[in-house]
């Protein structure tokens, strides 16, 4: 199973979301995002247009996730590296591996990573 993990900020869109996803090539089997966003319209709306159901990994989950890439203000504010690495690779379960580490979207609001996993 493929996962596409997201990070976003609160101003993003779904032209954010979609547009971070498509730079990675689409493809994948869920979304996940951190639990405290899974709420917010626009991933409801990418999920919706993608038919792709949304998995909410939680605040632990994340913490608990090594990730390829590191942005100091993502670890002081969510410690991880990567919040859409962290989600893939959470949501993809415990043998998880990053095939495609995050992207960010031209308006620099979301980014996106793909892991793959048995999970789910």
């Amino acid at each position: 199973m493929i996962i596409a993990g997201f990070g976003f900020r609160g101003e993003a869109t779904l032209d954010s979301l979609r547009d971070a996803y498509e730079r990675l090539g689409g493809g994948a089997d869920a979304l996940a995002v951190p639990n405290d966003k899974a709420g917010a319209l626009c991933i409801k709306q990418l999920a919706a247009e993608t038919s792709l159901q949304l998995i909410r990994v939680s605040a632990e989950a994340l913490q608990n996730t090594e990730t390829e890439t590191q942005a100091e203000r993502v670890i002081e504010a969510r410690g991880t590296g990567s919040v859409a690495e962290a989600c893939a690779l959470a949501a993809a379960g415990t043998d998880a591996r990053l095939i495609a580490a995050r992207h960010i979207s031209t308006d620099r609001m979301a980014t996106c990573a793909l892991a793959e996993g048995n999970d789910q």
